[in-house]
C-alpha cells in the first residue's frame, strides 16, 4: 500500500463511519463528514495533512495513486 491509497482508505472509513453513525445514532455525526470535507479542501491548497505525515512515518512509500 502506498501513502496515496492509504489516504483514500482512511477518508473512506471515516466517511462511512460518519454516515452510519448519523443514520443509526444521531444526525449530529454528519458534522464529522463536514469537517473531513473542509480538511480535504484545506489540504488541497496547503499540502499539509496529518494523516500523510503519519503514514510516511509508518514507512509507506509514496507513488502516484492512479498511474
Amino acid at each position: 500500500m502506498t501513502v496515496e491509497r492509504g489516504i483514500l482508505l482512511v477518508v473512506g472509513i471515516v466517511m462511512l463511519a460518519s454516515i452510519l453513525l448519523a443514520v443509526y445514532v444521531n444526525l449530529n455525526w454528519l458534522w464529522l463528514a463536514g469537517i473531513l470535507a473542509a480538511h480535504l479542501i484545506q489540504a488541497s491548497f496547503t499540502g499539509m495533512c496529518p494523516v500523510v505525515m503519519l503514514l510516511k512515518r509508518m514507512g509507506l512509500p509514496s507513488r502516484p495513486g492512479f498511474a
